[in-house]
């Protein structure tokens, strides 16, 4: 274990990466040497139940370190990433009377930029505004979306990942509230934290990553993942659902694919997904790039530490 000895200065250490790249083994070692506890940054795994298809620690991981926004919501719960920046610092100043050190690890790079850099304020959206977006995009889909994104906001549309319904989404919300461009409200000042931020991402070669992500989507079928999303079939218009591993299955339970094909379009689109993370974090000049190695990752969190305290 790590020496409490060393001249640490309240500390969050961020680990991040592409989905399966091996975060939260890496995390949970982490947490382990510094004898401290992790705040979960992957907004897929906020919702109980969600747990084969968001790859949510398991229960021996659970139990060995204590984690933080792991399935703390229902799957209708409303819940964004302003709330999670208000929650996380809030928590972190409780967390840092107990230990010098805490641990965010996630995938999700809009919420850990958010606790990071602060993230800017926008009105309380009118629930007839999300439920016509939520609606439209469960009736027509992404198209759909992004045409109303080109109208409202050409200047946010030629930015955002088309591909993520959840951002294009928050865009139009605001849009339609204020009747501004959501790209002409951001004000993208950086937040003055009380701690130290020490940044790490995680990478592996892209073919190795692939096979890693091939060989996941293969044992959450064999642990059941049909099953898991067959249970929430009911509530697939929710936002909470619209992730991969749940969307293709509920098309095959919609007979518009077959099981073969659902399960070969997650594998697809969570690579496709892995590439977008990859994207978003490269963009971070502060990210240091290291194996998903969780000794290479502690010596080299001891030594910043030593140098930055």
């Amino acid at each position: 274990m790590v020496s409490e000895s060393l001249p640490f200065n309240n500390t969050l250490i961020v680990i991040v990466g592409p989905t399966a790249v091996g975060k939260t083994s890496v995390s949970t070692e982490v947490a382990k040497q510094f004898n401290t506890e992790i705040i979960s940054a992957d907004s897929r795994q906020f919702y109980r139940g969600l747990t084969i298809g968001t790859a949510a620690p398991s229960a021996e991981q659970l139990s060995s370190v204590k984690h933080h926004f792991i399935a703390h919501l229902d799957p209708a719960d409303s819940f964004n990433v302003s709330v999670f920046e208000t929650s996380v610092n809030l928590l972190l100043s409780k967390l840092f009377e107990k230990h010098h050190v805490v641990i965010m690890t996630g995938g999700s790079g809009l919420y850990i930029k958010a606790v990071c850099e602060g993230i800017d304020e926008f009105p309380n959206i009118d629930n007839a505004i999300r439920e016509q977006l939520l609606e439209l995009n469960q009736k027509e889909g992404l198209p759909a979306l992004r045409s109303l994104l080109m109208k409202y906001d050409p200047v946010y549309y030629a930015k955002v990942d088309l591909a993520n319904p959840t951002r294009i989404i928050r865009a139009l919300e605001v849009s339609m509230q204020t009747g501004m461009p959501y790209s002409s409200q951001l004000k993208n000042n950086v937040a003055n934290r009380n701690y130290n931020i020490i940044k790490i991402a995680l990478n592996i070669p892209r073919n190795e990553l692939h096979n890693r992500i091939n060989r996941r989507v293969d044992q959450m079928i064999e642990d059941g993942l049909i099953e898991e999303a067959r249970s929430f079939y009911g509530l697939r218009h929710l936002n909470s659902l619209n992730t991969v591993g749940y969307r293709e299955l509920f098309d095959y339970f919609d007979n518009k694919c077959t099981l073969n094909e659902a399960i070969e379009k997650i594998k697809t689109n969570t690579r496709r997904y892995a590439r977008r993370q990859i994207t978003w974090f490269r963009k971070d000049p502060g990210m240091v790039w290291l194996q998903p190695d969780s000794q290479i990752v502690i010596n080299h969190i001891v030594t910043t530490l030593k140098r930055v305290n």
